[in-house]
């Protein structure tokens, strides 16, 4: 990593350093400008599972991107570069730091259309589309039996995304679960909780399109009248995500590099923990 570099003779130094607590002030700054909705325990929930670097001018932070681990998956996230920084290279210098964090893993990401030229030109190739919805939730019956586990099994949900997912992430779910709620059906689970300007649905794990949009319409009705996102994977369960008040708002590209062969599962992944968190 490369660890100082100028962008401009008469400007302050811009130091690359590695990402810590003592960095989330800044970073919550410029995700508030960007218009993303993020608090500051979200971003502490993604860092508790990432490594990442800050771009640093002067004491203030003026560039972030982190990478989190997940086995022999790595989600590159969080890029993001102060507005008054842009056109000069540092948005890339970031990335190039985050993927020397990830190593040989195989990499993913959600891109924007501002950073999908970016990406594309370091080597990740599209593989699907996000579809964000979100609005205030309305309570809707299920088609088949959810319920809102007691206990939590960290082991068998942990197992259920991997397979869905190929990512390792047993404490992320275990973390998740314990600030939120695990609705459980049959065919699958999903996690709820607080996030940005309301609530989150996701991951969404589940053998059967008629089980994930159960575990919508529960999550829904979890939260009715309160202000819920998800973010699919499946542009299929658009309408029914409208029927229960979230309505489109945008999305992303997925995207992987060094991606590995994937493997015959039972589980689909249909919602997303988070754009950052895969």
């Amino acid at each position: 990593m490369t660890a100082a570099f100028p962008l401009a003779a008469d400007a302050p130094e811009i130091i690359l350093a590695p990402f810590s607590p003592d960095h989330l002030t800044g970073a919550l700054r410029l995700s508030r400008e960007a218009g993303w909705p993020h608090r500051a325990v979200d971003w502490d929930l993604t860092l508790s599972v990432s490594k990442g670097v800050v771009a640093v001018q002067g004491g203030e932070v003026v560039g972030t991107a982190l990478c989190s681990l997940f086995g022999e998956v790595a989600a590159i996230n969080m890029i993001i570069v102060d507005a008054r920084m842009r056109g000069r290279g540092l948005g890339r210098k970031l990335m190039q730091a985050v993927l020397e964090i990830g190593g040989t893993r195989e990499l993913r990401l959600t891109a924007t259309a501002d950073g999908l030229p970016l990406y594309e030109k370091l080597g990740f190739e599209a593989t699907g589309e996000i579809f964000q919805h979100q609005g205030i939730a309305k309570a809707t019956a299920p088609e088949l039996p959810v319920q809102v586990a007691a206990k939590v099994d960290a082991t068998a949900l942990a197992a259920m995304d991997r397979a869905a997912s190929g990512l390792d992430r047993a404490g992320l779910l275990a973390t998740i679960a314990e600030r939120g709620e695990l609705l459980r059906a049959e065919r699958g689970f999903a996690l709820l909780r607080e996030f940005g300007r309301g609530k989150v649905l996701g991951p969404v794990v589940a053998q059967d399109a008629e089980t994930a949009r159960a575990l919508l319409a529960a999550g829904a009705t979890r939260c009715a009248g309160e202000f819920l996102r998800v973010d699919l994977t499946d542009a299929a369960l658009a309408p029914h995500a409208e029927s229960l008040g979230l309505g489109h708002a945008g999305g992303g590209t997925a995207m992987k590099k060094a991606a590995r062969a994937a493997t015959d599962s039972e589980y689909t992944t249909y919602a997303l923990t988070s754009q950052a968190l895969g």
